[in-house]
């Protein structure tokens, strides 16, 4: 199909990606992806740590056409999930229902209307995090934002809190204009602000010290120097875009009945409590209290081992019943409860909560 047989189709495709509740939504055509020599320089340097899915199909995320073979156009879309609530231990994106669940159905209900609106079938697939697409590098051809210091995509009207996804199509669309100016400036607040120095140049992420990784991604023992900078966080981190300038002035709250409004497990626990019920819950309250959630990508053992750490940092002698009991759990969760009580003891039973 030609671009002069769609041109009447872009308006109404945002308009209904909108109504589908998407806060951003951009058109580009596929093509080589211009961050693909800096990707592979990154993965090169080591900096992807443990994440061995990235280097897989490293030759499909150099061509946006090749992961859905036909396919010529990307509507590119970004949904809020809130960066005006308070801070917590949980990173604002994971306390509520699994992004990937809830945009992959939307982005699905707005390919099923393209087909209706063109009375058939369309070669078609929705990506949100789940294929070998470098995201970022859509969304900014999309002109959705540029690449923000902390190397996240950053939105003048909606800060960085949102979520990228993606549908490929077979249709030829008139793209929107790439998003060119870089809009940090001489700003470089995020990079001061990260607790493990992560950020090892603008725009440069060693993802092996970042928070998010360490509490995430990484399946085995968090390096001795890096648990004190954890901090009071247990899945996740938000300092880089907590920091940001543009998230300051417009990072919007969360709409009423999001699914991405924190869950009853977590609601605005304070760190303390949170970590001692991780670290004495059962792997049934876990599949109960976490279903739907994007939590279970770190296992209840690699919560409880996150949830040792954080106590390690700012519990008390208080807490040392619960890292006790973690001692008995496998040998990932009961190493960290003793580096955790090594440090609680260290301190004096009257040292109190440290912060």
């Amino acid at each position: 199909m030609t671009v002069e047989m769609t041109r009447s189709l872009e308006p109404s495709i945002k308009a209904q990606a909108f109504g589908l509740g998407f806060d951003l939504v951009g058109i580009t055509a596929l093509g080589p992806a211009e961050t693909a020599d800096a990707f592979d320089a990154w993965l090169s340097h080591g900096y992807a740590g443990s994440m061995s899915y990235l280097p897989r199909a490293r030759d499909k995320r150099r061509d946006s056409r090749l992961p859905l073979p036909g396919a010529a156009s990307a509507i590119v879309v970004a949904t809020n999930y809130g960066g005006r609530e308070p801070c917590g231990p949980v990173a604002h994106y994971a306390r509520g229902d699994d992004y990937h669940d809830v945009m992959v159905v939307k982005l699905r209900e707005l390919h099923g209307w393209i087909e209706g609106a063109l009375g058939r079938p369309v070669l078609g697939k929705a990506y949100v995090d789940t294929g070998p697409l470098l995201e970022r590098d859509l969304a900014r051809r999309a002109g959705l934002g540029w690449f923000g210091k902390n190397t996240n995509l950053i939105n003048p009207s909606l800060g960085s809190f949102f979520f990228l996804g993606a549908l490929l199509l077979e249709i030829e669309l008139t793209p929107d204009a790439p998003f060119a100016a870089d809009r940090c400036g001489s700003c470089t607040r995020c990079l001061e602000a990260c607790p493990t120095d992560a950020l090892v140049a603008p725009r440069v992420l060693d993802a092996t010290r970042c928070i998010s990784y360490l509490t995430i991604e990484l399946k085995d023992e968090i390096p001795l120097e890096l648990r004190e900078p954890i901090g009071d966080l247990i899945y996740g981190c938000d300092i880089c875009q907590d920091v940001c300038p543009w998230n300051e002035r417009f990072a919007p709250s969360l709409p009423d009945n999001s699914p991405f409004a924190a869950r009853e497990a977590l609601g605005d626990r304070e760190p303390r409590a949170l970590a001692r019920d991780l670290l004495d819950m059962s792997a049934e309250q876990f599949r109960e209290s976490f279903a739907g959630s994007p939590m279970k990508r770190a296992k209840l053992r690699g919560l409880k081992r996150n949830a040792a750490v954080v106590l390690g940092n700012i519990g008390s002698i208080d807490d040392a019943p619960a890292l006790e009991r973690a001692l008995d759990d496998e040998p990932l969760v009961a190493e960290h409860a003793a580096w955790a009580l090594r440090r609680i003891r260290g301190r004096g039973p009257n040292s109190g909560v440290l912060r």
